[in-house]
């Protein structure tokens, strides 16, 4: 992810290989997200016009850098999990035990492949929240970006969703099932936040 360039992302993307795909897509969007946090931050500090706010600035500036580098490193963790789980799938079947190790592995694999997009709908939310807490005291010059970062953490937060769901579906273990439905719930509620951020934005920019 680091290593390429972002047309060769997006011709990987859009090739008929499996992944990268809508996992990696989530983490990127989250990615984008604090990155444009951090962009404000850095329009905002060192101006005497908004001294005030200069040290939470700076808070938020590192905070979101650090939620930048997580998603990234989720965008690529998905592929790896998405491979494990291919891999899995691929083990021998011919015999009971063989059946039964092949089934423990996919099994194991799902697990992990869940875990990577909660992980990208729980930094989206941390975006979020970040979005917000820069909202009053920034430069309003680029309060539109604001209102895109949190648009952008937003779709990040439901495209993890998708990509839990669907490993959820398959694993069977009915607590790992309740517990990854329960963090994912509490991560998607920060739509709510997300969505007043952006309406926030708009009524300043239309006022």
């Amino acid at each position: 992810m680091r290593e390429t360039t972002t047309q060769k992302w997006l011709d990987a993307l859009a090739s008929a290989q499996p992944a990268p795909g809508g996992g990696a897509a989530a983490g990127m969007n989250a990615a984008l997200g604090a990155a444009l946090i951090s962009m404000v931050c850095n329009l905002t500090i060192g101006k005497p016009k908004y001294a005030e706010s200069e040290e939470a600035m700076k808070v938020a500036l590192q905070k979101a850098e650090a939620h930048r580098q997580t998603a990234i490193d989720l965008a690529e963790a998905d592929a790896d999990a998405f491979a494990a789980v291919s891999a899995a799938y691929k083990l021998p079947k011919d015999t009971d035990e063989e059946k039964a190790a092949r089934t423990a592995a996919i099994q194991a694999a799902l697990v992990a492949a869940a875990e990577v997009p909660l992980q990208v709908a729980q930094v989206s939310a941390r975006i979020i929240a970040l979005a917000g807490s820069i909202l009053n005291g920034s430069n309003p010059n680029v309060v539109s970006d604001i209102g895109v970062a949190a648009s952008s953490a937003k779709s990040a937060l439901e495209s993890a969703a998708y990509n839990v769901d669907i490993n959820v579906k398959s694993i069977k273990d009915p607590e790992q099932r309740e517990r990854l439905a329960a963090e994912l719930n509490e991560a998607l509620a920060s739509k709510v936040q997300a969505e007043a951020i952006m309406d926030a934005v708009l009524r300043r920019i239309r006022a």
